[in-house]
Protein backbone atom coordinates (compact mmCIF):
# COMPACT_ATOMS: atom_id res chain seq x y z
CA UNK A 1 0.00 0.00 0.00
CA UNK A 2 3.03 2.40 0.86
CA UNK A 3 3.32 3.26 -3.31
CA UNK A 4 -0.49 4.30 -3.02
CA UNK A 5 -1.09 8.45 -2.82
CA UNK A 6 -1.79 9.42 0.63
CA UNK A 7 -5.24 10.96 0.72
CA UNK A 8 -4.83 11.98 4.96
CA UNK A 9 -1.85 12.70 6.85
CA UNK A 10 -1.64 12.17 10.78
CA UNK A 11 1.06 14.00 12.30
CA UNK A 12 1.18 13.81 16.45
CA UNK A 13 -2.24 14.27 16.61
CA UNK A 14 -2.91 15.25 20.52
CA UNK A 15 -6.48 16.05 21.92
CA UNK A 16 -6.74 16.82 25.48
CA UNK A 17 -9.84 18.08 27.67
CA UNK A 18 -9.24 20.56 30.85
CA UNK A 19 -11.36 18.35 33.60
CA UNK A 20 -10.75 21.76 35.99
CA UNK A 21 -8.04 22.56 38.59
CA UNK A 22 -4.99 22.11 36.02
CA UNK A 23 -5.94 18.28 34.97
CA UNK A 24 -6.01 17.29 31.47
CA UNK A 25 -7.99 14.29 30.20
CA UNK A 26 -5.26 12.83 27.68
CA UNK A 27 -8.02 11.90 25.12
CA UNK A 28 -5.75 11.28 21.98
CA UNK A 29 -2.46 11.22 22.54
CA UNK A 30 0.67 11.53 19.85
CA UNK A 31 -0.73 9.65 16.99
CA UNK A 32 0.59 9.38 13.33
CA UNK A 33 -0.67 8.18 10.92
CA UNK A 34 -1.36 7.79 6.81
CA UNK A 35 -4.90 7.06 4.82
CA UNK A 36 -4.36 6.40 1.19
CA UNK A 37 -6.59 6.88 -1.30
CA UNK A 38 -9.04 4.44 -1.76
CA UNK A 39 -8.35 2.11 1.10
CA UNK A 40 -10.53 1.25 3.96
CA UNK A 41 -8.35 2.29 7.10
CA UNK A 42 -9.38 0.74 10.60
CA UNK A 43 -8.84 2.17 13.84
CA UNK A 44 -10.42 -0.36 17.15
CA UNK A 45 -10.01 -0.65 20.46
CA UNK A 46 -11.81 -0.49 23.27
CA UNK A 47 -14.73 1.67 24.45
CA UNK A 48 -12.84 4.76 25.11
CA UNK A 49 -9.74 4.53 23.75
CA UNK A 50 -10.04 7.87 22.08
CA UNK A 51 -11.43 6.37 18.44
CA UNK A 52 -14.11 8.47 18.08
CA UNK A 53 -12.18 12.06 19.43
CA UNK A 54 -9.66 10.77 16.88
CA UNK A 55 -12.35 11.09 14.24
CA UNK A 56 -13.83 13.99 15.49
CA UNK A 57 -10.96 15.74 15.80
CA UNK A 58 -9.78 14.53 11.99
CA UNK A 59 -12.66 16.46 10.15
CA UNK A 60 -12.44 19.36 12.75
CA UNK A 61 -15.56 18.76 15.09
CA UNK A 62 -13.22 19.81 17.71
CA UNK A 63 -9.92 21.92 17.43
CA UNK A 64 -6.89 20.10 17.94
CA UNK A 65 -4.47 19.92 20.86
CA UNK A 66 -1.62 19.37 18.70
CA UNK A 67 -0.13 17.58 16.09
CA UNK A 68 -0.99 17.99 11.85
CA UNK A 69 -3.89 16.60 10.10
CA UNK A 70 -3.18 17.33 6.35
CA UNK A 71 -6.12 16.26 3.51
CA UNK A 72 -4.21 16.07 0.34
CA UNK A 73 -1.33 18.61 1.56
CA UNK A 74 -4.23 20.74 3.34
CA UNK A 75 -3.79 21.01 6.68
CA UNK A 76 -7.43 20.65 7.76
CA UNK A 77 -6.54 22.98 11.58
CA UNK A 78 -4.82 25.78 9.57
CA UNK A 79 -5.88 29.27 9.13
CA UNK A 80 -8.02 28.46 6.57
CA UNK A 81 -10.68 31.01 4.50
CA UNK A 82 -14.27 30.51 4.42
CA UNK A 83 -13.97 28.98 0.49
CA UNK A 84 -11.32 26.70 1.56
CA UNK A 85 -13.27 25.49 4.93
CA UNK A 86 -16.12 24.77 2.97
CA UNK A 87 -14.32 22.55 0.17
CA UNK A 88 -13.00 20.66 2.61
CA UNK A 89 -16.48 19.89 4.69
CA UNK A 90 -17.73 18.72 1.38
CA UNK A 91 -14.77 16.45 0.21
CA UNK A 92 -14.93 15.04 4.08
CA UNK A 93 -17.80 13.33 5.21
CA UNK A 94 -18.79 11.40 9.04
CA UNK A 95 -21.00 8.72 9.51
CA UNK A 96 -22.08 8.75 13.03
CA UNK A 97 -22.61 6.22 15.24
CA UNK A 98 -25.90 6.57 16.32
CA UNK A 99 -28.87 6.40 13.85
CA UNK A 100 -31.22 7.54 16.25
CA UNK A 101 -29.44 10.50 17.59
CA UNK A 102 -27.63 12.23 14.54
CA UNK A 103 -31.00 12.68 11.99
CA UNK A 104 -33.35 15.73 13.17
CA UNK A 105 -36.23 14.12 14.10
CA UNK A 106 -38.51 17.32 12.90
CA UNK A 107 -37.21 17.48 9.62
CA UNK A 108 -38.46 14.95 6.99
CA UNK A 109 -35.75 12.81 4.66
CA UNK A 110 -35.76 14.74 2.28
CA UNK A 111 -34.10 17.95 4.12
CA UNK A 112 -32.21 15.60 5.98
CA UNK A 113 -30.18 14.14 2.99
CA UNK A 114 -30.63 17.54 1.06
CA UNK A 115 -29.04 19.83 3.82
CA UNK A 116 -25.20 19.50 1.97
CA UNK A 117 -26.82 19.80 -1.48
CA UNK A 118 -28.22 23.28 -0.35
CA UNK A 119 -25.34 24.22 1.92
CA UNK A 120 -22.96 23.78 -1.19
CA UNK A 121 -25.51 24.86 -3.75
CA UNK A 122 -24.99 21.78 -6.06
CA UNK A 123 -28.65 21.99 -7.11
CA UNK A 124 -30.05 24.52 -9.67
CA UNK A 125 -33.12 23.75 -9.23
CA UNK A 126 -36.33 22.26 -6.92
CA UNK A 127 -36.80 19.00 -9.67
CA UNK A 128 -33.16 18.24 -9.32
CA UNK A 129 -32.78 18.64 -5.77
CA UNK A 130 -35.24 15.73 -5.31
CA UNK A 131 -34.02 13.87 -8.17
CA UNK A 132 -30.69 13.69 -6.44
CA UNK A 133 -32.61 12.68 -3.21
CA UNK A 134 -34.36 10.39 -4.75
CA UNK A 135 -31.18 8.90 -6.53
CA UNK A 136 -28.88 8.94 -3.00
CA UNK A 137 -31.86 6.96 -1.43
CA UNK A 138 -31.86 4.49 -4.11
CA UNK A 139 -28.74 3.80 -3.57
CA UNK A 140 -28.70 2.88 -0.20
CA UNK A 141 -31.50 0.99 -1.13
CA UNK A 142 -34.48 3.14 0.34
CA UNK A 143 -36.86 4.64 -2.31
CA UNK A 144 -39.12 7.77 -3.53
CA UNK A 145 -41.64 6.94 -0.93
CA UNK A 146 -38.99 7.37 2.28
CA UNK A 147 -38.46 11.06 1.24
CA UNK A 148 -41.09 12.41 2.83
CA UNK A 149 -41.14 10.53 6.47
CA UNK A 150 -39.77 11.78 9.55
CA UNK A 151 -36.62 9.61 10.90
CA UNK A 152 -39.08 7.79 13.79
CA UNK A 153 -40.83 5.74 11.27
CA UNK A 154 -37.29 4.12 10.57
CA UNK A 155 -35.82 1.41 11.99
CA UNK A 156 -32.45 1.40 12.90
CA UNK A 157 -30.81 -0.25 9.57
CA UNK A 158 -32.77 2.19 7.52
CA UNK A 159 -31.84 5.34 10.02
CA UNK A 160 -28.27 4.15 8.87
CA UNK A 161 -28.71 3.89 5.35
CA UNK A 162 -30.39 7.67 5.28
CA UNK A 163 -26.85 9.06 7.34
CA UNK A 164 -24.79 7.33 4.50
CA UNK A 165 -27.47 8.73 2.41
CA UNK A 166 -26.62 12.34 3.68
CA UNK A 167 -22.66 11.69 3.67
CA UNK A 168 -23.02 10.68 0.32
CA UNK A 169 -25.14 14.25 -0.77
CA UNK A 170 -22.07 16.06 -1.52
CA UNK A 171 -19.86 13.47 -3.67
CA UNK A 172 -17.40 13.17 -0.73
CA UNK A 173 -13.65 11.56 -1.01
CA UNK A 174 -13.20 10.63 2.01
CA UNK A 175 -15.40 9.33 4.95
CA UNK A 176 -15.27 8.57 8.27
CA UNK A 177 -17.47 5.47 9.60
CA UNK A 178 -17.72 6.80 13.41
CA UNK A 179 -18.97 2.91 15.18
CA UNK A 180 -21.52 3.38 12.07
CA UNK A 181 -22.78 -0.29 12.64
CA UNK A 182 -22.35 -0.45 16.47
CA UNK A 183 -26.34 0.34 17.13
CA UNK A 184 -27.47 -2.23 14.87
CA UNK A 185 -28.63 -5.72 15.22
CA UNK A 186 -26.09 -8.02 13.88
CA UNK A 187 -27.81 -9.09 10.37
CA UNK A 188 -28.30 -5.33 9.71
CA UNK A 189 -24.57 -5.09 10.04
CA UNK A 190 -23.51 -7.14 7.67
CA UNK A 191 -26.28 -5.52 4.88
CA UNK A 192 -24.57 -1.66 5.86
CA UNK A 193 -21.16 -2.80 5.59
CA UNK A 194 -22.00 -4.71 2.24
CA UNK A 195 -23.36 -1.16 0.80
CA UNK A 196 -20.39 0.41 2.68
CA UNK A 197 -17.69 -1.94 0.24
CA UNK A 198 -20.09 -1.73 -2.63
CA UNK A 199 -20.40 2.12 -2.65
CA UNK A 200 -16.66 2.33 -2.20
CA UNK A 201 -15.78 0.44 -5.39
CA UNK A 202 -18.24 2.57 -7.49
CA UNK A 203 -17.28 5.68 -5.76
CA UNK A 204 -13.33 5.73 -5.11
CA UNK A 205 -14.29 6.61 -1.58
CA UNK A 206 -11.28 6.06 1.23
CA UNK A 207 -12.65 5.12 4.50
CA UNK A 208 -11.40 5.77 8.11
CA UNK A 209 -13.48 2.73 10.23
CA UNK A 210 -13.84 3.52 13.52
CA UNK A 211 -15.07 0.42 15.71
CA UNK A 212 -14.40 -2.18 18.73
CA UNK A 213 -15.76 -5.07 16.47
CA UNK A 214 -12.69 -6.42 15.13
CA UNK A 215 -14.58 -9.21 12.93
CA UNK A 216 -16.36 -6.06 10.94
CA UNK A 217 -12.75 -4.55 11.08
CA UNK A 218 -11.35 -7.64 9.79
CA UNK A 219 -14.00 -7.99 7.44
CA UNK A 220 -13.54 -4.15 5.54
CA UNK A 221 -10.17 -2.92 6.02
CA UNK A 222 -6.99 -2.81 4.81
CA UNK A 223 -5.09 -1.81 7.31
CA UNK A 224 -5.55 -1.51 10.63
CA UNK A 225 -4.63 0.81 14.00
CA UNK A 226 -5.05 -0.15 16.92
CA UNK A 227 -5.70 1.99 19.67
CA UNK A 228 -5.04 2.12 23.96
CA UNK A 229 -6.49 4.70 26.20
CA UNK A 230 -5.41 7.39 23.38
CA UNK A 231 -2.02 6.01 21.87
CA UNK A 232 -1.57 3.86 18.91
CA UNK A 233 0.23 0.71 20.62
CA UNK A 234 -0.04 -1.54 16.33
CA UNK A 235 -0.53 -0.86 13.11
CA UNK A 236 -0.40 -3.05 10.20
CA UNK A 237 -2.39 -4.51 7.09
CA UNK A 238 -5.64 -6.07 7.95
CA UNK A 239 -4.62 -10.06 7.24
CA UNK A 240 -0.88 -9.13 8.58
CA UNK A 241 -2.23 -7.71 12.18
CA UNK A 242 -4.90 -10.84 12.36
CA UNK A 243 -2.32 -13.53 11.55
CA UNK A 244 0.90 -12.00 13.63
CA UNK A 245 -0.28 -9.95 16.25
CA UNK A 246 2.62 -8.32 18.26
CA UNK A 247 1.41 -6.14 20.42
CA UNK A 248 0.23 -8.37 23.68
CA UNK A 249 -3.30 -5.81 23.71
CA UNK A 250 -3.68 -6.77 20.62
CA UNK A 251 -3.31 -10.06 21.07
CA UNK A 252 -5.59 -10.04 23.67
CA UNK A 253 -8.73 -8.12 21.52
CA UNK A 254 -8.07 -10.60 18.70
CA UNK A 255 -8.07 -14.07 20.88
CA UNK A 256 -11.63 -12.54 22.35
CA UNK A 257 -13.32 -12.77 18.76
CA UNK A 258 -15.78 -15.70 18.67
CA UNK A 259 -15.19 -18.36 16.50
CA UNK A 260 -17.86 -20.13 14.04
CA UNK A 261 -16.97 -23.38 14.97
CA UNK A 262 -18.37 -24.46 18.36
CA UNK A 263 -15.92 -27.30 19.08
CA UNK A 264 -13.01 -24.90 18.10
CA UNK A 265 -14.68 -22.01 20.25
CA UNK A 266 -15.17 -24.31 23.20
CA UNK A 267 -11.36 -26.19 23.75
CA UNK A 268 -9.35 -22.90 22.44
CA UNK A 269 -7.63 -20.99 24.77
CA UNK A 270 -8.26 -16.65 25.65
CA UNK A 271 -5.52 -14.26 27.16
CA UNK A 272 -7.93 -12.67 29.65
CA UNK A 273 -6.26 -9.42 30.39
CA UNK A 274 -6.31 -8.12 34.16
CA UNK A 275 -5.39 -5.15 36.58
CA UNK A 276 -6.90 -1.44 36.26
CA UNK A 277 -6.95 0.68 33.72
CA UNK A 278 -5.28 3.82 34.52
CA UNK A 279 -6.98 7.13 34.40
CA UNK A 280 -6.59 9.01 31.38
CA UNK A 281 -6.10 12.33 33.03
CA UNK A 282 -2.78 13.04 33.59
CA UNK A 283 -0.96 10.51 32.64
CA UNK A 284 2.46 9.05 33.16
CA UNK A 285 4.92 8.75 30.97
CA UNK A 286 5.10 5.09 30.43
CA UNK A 287 3.67 2.23 28.79
CA UNK A 288 0.11 2.52 29.47
CA UNK A 289 -1.04 -0.82 29.18
CA UNK A 290 1.80 -1.93 31.61
CA UNK A 291 -0.36 -2.05 34.31
CA UNK A 292 -2.57 -4.88 32.62
CA UNK A 293 0.13 -6.23 30.51
CA UNK A 294 0.99 -10.11 31.07
CA UNK A 295 4.68 -9.58 29.72
CA UNK A 296 5.16 -6.00 31.00
CA UNK A 297 9.09 -5.35 32.32
CA UNK A 298 10.19 -3.01 34.58
CA UNK A 299 11.13 -0.32 31.58
CA UNK A 300 7.75 -0.66 30.43
CA UNK A 301 6.70 1.36 33.76
CA UNK A 302 9.14 4.04 33.25
CA UNK A 303 9.44 4.94 30.01
CA UNK A 304 6.71 5.17 27.09
CA UNK A 305 7.93 2.95 23.88
CA UNK A 306 8.44 4.03 20.22
CA UNK A 307 6.11 3.18 17.55
CA UNK A 308 8.78 0.99 15.36
CA UNK A 309 8.49 -0.93 12.09
CA UNK A 310 9.18 -4.76 13.32
CA UNK A 311 8.07 -6.25 10.08
CA UNK A 312 7.65 -4.58 6.60
CA UNK A 313 4.35 -2.05 7.03
CA UNK A 314 3.70 -3.55 10.71
CA UNK A 315 4.61 -0.98 13.50
CA UNK A 316 4.18 -1.97 16.98
CA UNK A 317 4.74 0.58 20.20
CA UNK A 318 6.12 -1.87 22.77
CA UNK A 319 8.91 -2.98 24.70
CA UNK A 320 8.76 -6.31 24.94
CA UNK A 321 8.34 -6.91 21.30
CA UNK A 322 11.73 -4.89 20.51
CA UNK A 323 13.30 -6.49 23.09
CA UNK A 324 12.36 -10.49 21.42
CA UNK A 325 14.04 -9.18 18.26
Amino acid sequence: MSDKEVLLQVKNLKKYFNVGKNKLLKAVDDVSFDIYKGETFGLVGESGCGKSTLGRTVIRLYETSGGTVEFEGTDVHGNLNTAQRHGLSRRMQMIFQDPYASLNPRMKVMDIIAEGIDAHGLAKSAEERTRMVVELLETVGLSREHANRFPHEFSGGQRQRIGIARALAVNPDFIIADEAISALDVSIQAQVINLLKVLQEKRNLTYLFIAHDLSMVKHISDRVGVMYLGSMVELATSSELFEHPMHPYTEALISAIPLPDPDLEKSRSRIVVEGSIPSPINLADNCRFCTRCPKAMDICRKQAPEMKEQRPGHWVACHYVEQMK
